[in-house]
């Protein structure tokens, strides 16, 4: 793993990075992330894919600054790791933004040096609610789970359900969607008869499926971010025959595309809720769909990549309408006012909470040409963080 990041250290510098040009300084962008460690894959990888992609499209100059792009390896949730290397980005690299992040104690340990130095802060993912105004000098171009989950509760009820379970994974973020897919079901007339919590790998689920099997529940919501722990569920669910009686529901990322292959078969026909489809219908997300395939071996973007795109495509925004000259408090200006199209549809920054308001997608998983997607079939529009 050390030789791969090695690796991609050397690719960013030397193809990325480039030589600042005579006349303007180098902007310097410094990205946070696992790039490596067993939260690379899903983590750190997606943001080198998202930025290679916009890069790609959009070039490695912006306003006449050369961009350079400096990563740094906090591959855990480690805020005291994660305060230690935005500071080293900003004292010693003198980076003009931090991005990055997936794990929002690191947002919080990052979003202090960002406050205290003047260094805005664009959030890639990080997605628990109410962090914003711990991190005074942040923007947020990714989503919260309450904003993606909570339209999911609404649609189930409207569409029918009366009676549902929740599986989800038993940490902070799982029961965030628990809380947030429980209160919408119920204000929508819905009843949840258990909220079940599982650890995040090596479950039995036959006797939850019993539980499931003896009520009267029409649908079920899961919230498991290991692919293994929902391929697990989802066959001990088919095979108990309940797949005919009880609608399945889940969290997006239950069904991104790295996922989709170990589910397998058993995925087809899952509901599921989120601000980014792979197959979104827009000119936008082609373009980016069409780079990413170029400079990524051929793969399909995911929501964290679609983070990281936009983070960039931000930070040009900003650097652009100011010419390049960039000052502190008119690069905050701009980006708590941002609103721009992205691959994902019409974003933009709510400029009190400076937190992001987007189209949430109600998707179902499809077999097509052979290969898994989550295909679009409703939008929630300009739903709130």
């Amino acid at each position: 793993m050390k030789r791969i990041f090695n690796s991609a250290l050397v690719i960013f510098a030397t193809v990325f990075g480039g030589q600042a040009l005579a006349s303007e300084p180098p902007l310097k962008i410094g990205v946070i992330g696992p790039f490596s460690g067993p939260n690379y894959e899903s983590g750190g990888a997606a943001f080198d894919e998202g930025i290679k992609a916009f890069l790609h499209i959009h070039g490695d100059e912006v306003a006449g600054r050369k961009v350079q792009i400096i990563r740094r390896d906090v591959p855990s949730p480690s805020p005291e790791i994660a305060k230690r290397a935005a500071t080293e980005l900003v004292i010693r690299d003198k980076v003009d933004f931090l991005t990055g992040v997936i794990f929002t104690p690191n947002a919080v340990a990052i979003g202090q040096v960002s406050a205290g130095t003047g260094t805005p802060l664009v959030i890639m993912n990080a997605a628990t609610s109410g962090i914003m105004e711990r991190i005074p000098s942040s923007v947020r171009v990714s989503f919260t789970l309450a904003q993606v989950t909570g339209p999911l509760g609404a649609w189930a009820a409207r569409n029918g359900s009366k009676r549902a379970f929740t599986i989800v994974a038993d940490y902070s973020p799982g029961i965030d969607a628990e809380n947030a897919f429980s209160r919408t079901y119920a204000e929508g007339g819905g009843e949840v008869l258990e909220k079940l919590r599982v650890p995040l790998t090596g479950v039995e689920f036959s006797p939850y499926i019993r539980r499931i099997q003896d009520s009267q529940a029409d649908a079920v919501y899961l919230f498991l971010p290991s692919s293994d722990t929902a391929r697990s569920f989802l066959k001990t669910f088919k095979d108990a025959g309940l797949h005919e009686k009880v609608r399945v529901l889940a969290d997006g990322g239950v069904t991104a595309p790295m996922n989709l292959p170990a589910l397998g078969d058993d995925a087809v026909g899952l509901i599921s809720s989120h601000h980014y489809t792979e197959t979104h219908a827009s000119p936008e997300n082609d373009k980016f769909v069409e780079a990413y395939a170029d400079v990524n071996n051929g793969r399909l973007p995911t929501y964290i990549a679609v983070g990281a795109y936009d983070a960039l495509s931000a930070i040009y925004k900003v650097v652009e309408a100011q010419k390049g000259k960039l000052a502190v408090d008119t690069t905050m200006d701009l980006l708590r006012n941002l609103q721009m199209e992205s691959p994902r549809g019409p974003i933009q920054i709510d400029p009190e909470t400076r937190d992001i308001t987007q189209n949430v997608y109600i998707r179902r998983v499809e077999k097509r040409d052979g290969k898994l997607v989550n295909v679009e079939f409703e939008t929630l529009a300009a739903q709130a963080p």
